[in-house]
């Protein structure tokens, strides 16, 4: 199985395809998602330390556009776990005070 790490959190193991939002939140991370998934909001953004992703989908890069984001930057709504990894949530309920939205579909 892939595993996650989370920099002050730790590593996980995470079922091979499962949804990275799904992933983190099921392993105590409260990451935001605010749109329920549907990349419209990017509060579920993390920073890639660390493995691969593949390429930016095309919804990603219209997101990332419309918001101005850089580089090294994947959703985590639209990625799915298939390799080791350290992503670094940019936004938790945590660091942000908001809720973190409506559950994303697996």
């Amino acid at each position: 199985m892939p595993k996650i790490t989370v920099p002050d959190h730790g590593t996980f193991e995470v079922e091979e395809g499962k949804k990275l939002v799904l992933a983190l939140e099921d392993n105590g991370i409260n990451i935001l998602h605010r749109c329920g998934g549907k990349a419209k909001c990017t509060t579920c953004r993390v920073e890639v330390e660390a493995g691969d992703f593949g390429e930016l989908t095309d919804i990603e890069k219209e997101a990332f556009s419309r918001k101005g984001l850089q580089e090294g930057f994947r959703l985590s709504c639209q990625v799915r776990v298939n390799d080791d990894a350290t992503v670094r949530p940019v936004m938790t309920e945590e660091n942000s005070e908001m809720d973190a939205g409506p559950r994303p579909a697996e």
